[in-house]
């Protein structure tokens, strides 16, 4: 079984549908289907049945799922173990992340990892959790940087992860809400500005108003970006719960005020996220190393600038 079709049918039995699969994939549908049709008569099993909600998996191709999955797993693991004979392979990175994250933490983190490793040819990704989960289990981005859903199920058994820093949340409110805290009760009436559901920053909030037993915020708005709320908020349309990372330059010029938020839940973990391998890739592996105490910059020689005191770690 080749791995361009295991990947193919792996795409098909995620979206249910040939289409989306050959877009995820950048084939032609027609490209995608003849691949489908290859596998079923290399198996002699019919994989896919058609139902109302889509394609669905036959019992067969129920079967072979998780033995794709190993066997894609398997051939990575294959290459890994190649590179890993060379003591000059370096090999390239794809790295993915949320936007707020990449631009706050992982850029000026990867200017110093970059220095010490000159070899390493890197590839950031900018994508939302739930695509950066999909290309990693794909194979398609080697380590993904996202903050931890609190609303998380079962976790995935192919992906480890690590906690790598800790983001406190800011309560924002529009310009010359200048009041040093405000109680629950306040809040409780107040509109809030939100992503969308199903988004982490959506998830964070969600939470942080559940625990602080507020049950649902009060919505004005919903916005597809933490910029996009930090200007809503700055024109009046109501508060914000957001990573400060994320909104602490418009504090700063006073386009937001911050306040204290009262909850319980005050902070968010950025966690990394990567497959597990029997042997990972150089580059992968060098990268989890210089990770080790979190966003802590680095530079050739183990020298550390004087700001460092000022990341997390």
């Amino acid at each position: 079984m080749h791995p361009r079709l295991l990947r193919s049918f792996l795409a098909v039995a995620r979206t249910r549908n040939v289409t989306r699969a050959a877009r995820e994939l950048h084939l032609a549908q027609s490209s995608v289907s003849d691949q489908i049709q290859a596998l079923e008569a290399e198996l002699g099993a019919s994989l896919f049945t058609r139902s109302r909600q889509g394609l669905e998996l036959t019992p067969a191709g129920e079967t072979l799922k998780p033995y794709a999955e190993d066997l894609l797993a398997l051939a990575d693991d294959a290459r890994a173990a190649i590179d890993a004979t060379s003591a000059e392979a370096a090999g390239s990175l794809s790295i993915g992340a949320l936007e707020t994250i990449a631009a706050a933490r992982l850029a000026p983190w990867l200017a110093g990892f970059r220095a010490d490793h000159p070899g390493i040819d890197i590839k950031l990704r900018i994508a939302g959790s739930g695509e950066l989960l999909r290309r990693l289990g794909d194979g398609e981005i080697d380590v993904a940087f996202c903050f931890e859903r609190p609303d998380a199920g079962e976790p995935d058994r192919r992906l480890a992860r690590r906690a790598v820093a800790v983001e406190p949340l800011a309560l924002i409110a529009p310009p010359g809400d200048n009041r040093a805290d405000v109680d629950l009760a306040a809040l409780a009436e107040k509109p809030f500005v939100a992503t969308e559901t199903g988004c982490v920053y959506r998830a964070m909030v969600d939470k942080a108003f559940a625990e602080a037993g507020l049950g649902k915020p009060r919505l004005a708005a919903e916005a597809g970006s933490i910029d996009a709320i930090a200007g809503l908020v700055a024109a009046g349309a109501g508060f914000g719960l957001v990573p400060r990372l994320a909104v602490v330059a418009a504090i700063d010029r006073g386009e937001v005020a911050e306040l204290a938020w009262p909850g319980s839940v005050r902070s968010a973990d950025v966690v990394m996220i990567w497959r597990r391998r029997r042997v990972q890739p150089p580059a992968l592996k060098a990268l989890l190393t210089a990770l080790g105490e979190g966003f802590v910059p680095v530079k050739p020689g183990g020298a550390r600038p004087r700001h460092a005191a000022s990341l997390p770690s």
